[in-house]
């Protein structure tokens, strides 16, 4: 298949550039703008390929997207490009109306407009893959609960708000003008590359650098954790197998309050980087206010995209967090770089980024 991903300099879409590329049947075309998360060293592994191409563009210009769409053939989008961080939106909410909105409705627009131009054949085999977040749903009870593909939407955030706006006009162009697509709502993603604002990697690195480790609240908020590779599997399945018109909701069955998952990252790498004098990583745990909007609990149920696309994770969140601090350990090369040049100073120490 011919592939566009946008958003492939992303965290979760490279994992999908660099899956995708290790089949050689594939072609992958990385459509990305290169802002502040769009990182070109994630792909250091697949960029030398025969099979894989980088395009830096913005899926706001219409145009171009058709013209990329109609050069390459493409059989399938998945589209990955979003403005993602909830801090972030909340200080300003603009450029994620511009890109996970207006971006979403031009993308759409030149999809249809090539979908319209291929033959009949063709058109049957080409998919739209919308890749969306379970924060589209609100947020649920400490005790009781599951998102279900069938769970009404309800935003808390500017950032989700514009997911959940993006996700409604994909389900318009299949319902209005017959687009054959796909979406899939994911739980929280963690693993290599991640950026290091983050709630993983900022603990990770901000430990390593004996940095306050700041927790919303009184860390009792609730997430579902997905390893980012685990999610790049069931996104193929999705854009691969998936039927058109349908939704996906993909999890990694791995509740854990936000203070869980930094105490836990702090006993791993008190074992694997131990602090000097004998000090405990938990000792740089500081709580802070809590943020606006702050949604209780995330929890979703992924037995459809088990049962109808055959989907299993691979790594609980156990052998995927270890796997992840390795990482981090291992790869100076990729993270020193963007703490330097983007988050100089106490910036990574602050608010934004906690847990």
């Amino acid at each position: 298949m011919n592939i566009l991903v946008t958003g492939g300099a992303g965290f979760i879409g490279s994992a999908v550039c660099r899956l995708l590329a290790r089949n050689p049947a594939n072609r992958v075309v990385n459509l990305d703008k290169l802002t502040y998360a769009g990182n070109l060293a994630s792909l250091r592994e697949i960029d030398n390929l025969s099979n894989y191409r980088f395009a830096k563009g913005d899926i706001c210009d219409d145009v171009a997207v058709l013209d990329l769409l109609r050069a390459e053939k493409i059989d399938v989008v998945m589209h990955l490009a979003a403005e993602s961080h909830v801090d972030r939106s909340i200080d300003g909410p603009a450029a994620f109306i511009e890109t996970n909105v207006v971006g979403t409705f031009r993308l759409l627009n030149a999809a249809l407009a090539y979908w319209r131009e291929l033959p009949s054949d063709a058109q049957r085999r080409f998919r739209f893959h919308h890749v969306s977040t379970d924060e589209v749903f609100g947020d649920l009870p400490f005790d009781s609960g599951i998102f279900t593909e069938e769970t009404p939407y309800a935003p808390s955030s500017p950032y989700s708000a514009s997911k959940a706006a993006s996700d409604h006009l994909v389900r318009a162009w299949h319902e209005t003008y017959g687009l054959p697509v796909v979406i899939s709502n994911c739980s929280n993603n963690y693993g290599p590359y991640h950026f290091p604002e983050k709630l993983i990697p900022l603990v990770i690195l901000n430990a390593l650098d004996e940095r306050p480790l700041p927790v919303y609240g009184n860390g009792a908020n609730v997430r579902d954790w997905l390893f980012v590779e685990d999610h790049a599997r069931a996104l193929e399945l999705v854009a691969t197998k998936g039927t058109p018109g349908e939704s996906y909701n993909i999890g990694g069955r791995a509740e854990r309050t936000n203070l869980s998952v930094v105490e836990t990252i702090c006993e791993i790498l008190d074992g694997k980087r131990p602090r000097r004098g004998g000090a405990r990583y938990r000792d740089l745990i500081t709580f802070v206010a809590d943020r606006p909007g702050h949604d209780r609990r995330y929890a979703i149920d992924p037995s459809k995209v088990e049962r109808d696309l055959g989907w299993q994770r691979q790594e609980t969140f156990e052998t995927g967090l270890a796997r992840t601090i390795d990482w981090y350990l291992e790869n100076s090369w990729w993270w020193q770089p963007i703490r330097a040049e983007r988050y100089a100073g106490e910036r990574l120490g602050t608010v934004k980024g906690a847990a």
